[in-house]
């Protein structure tokens, strides 16, 4: 990099599982008042619904439990002017990147 170029403004990427219908005192202490502390950040808050697929859930219940947290993280403090908050599967780009590197990446 040439030395006057400025450096990368680094990113925060961050999700939660709307798998419980309403959040625990760990929740708060371990991830949410960092992400209100921290929104004014260059940060991404996912609500990360297709990571909690990998047990059966009733999908009526997914999509209050989605939106019943999008509304409790709106009023722990989180700003949509100021941060970036989404529902991971409306990211199609997610699922076809997970394609390409399972197709592709060894372990």
């Amino acid at each position: 990099m040439p030395a006057d170029a400025a450096a990368p403004v680094p990113r925060v990427l961050s999700g939660i599982q709307p798998t419980a219908g309403s959040f625990h005192l760990g929740n708060y202490l371990g991830a949410l008042r960092n992400w209100v502390a921290g929104q004014h950040a260059n940060a991404f808050h996912g609500i990360v619904d297709l990571h909690s697929l990998t047990v059966v859930h009733d999908p009526k219940v997914m999509h209050d439990n989605t939106v019943n947290l999008a509304m409790m993280l709106f009023a722990v403090g989180l700003d949509p002017e100021v941060t970036t908050v989404f529902v991971q599967s409306h990211v199609p780009e997610h699922s076809q990147l997970a394609w390409i590197m399972e197709c592709t990446v060894s372990v």
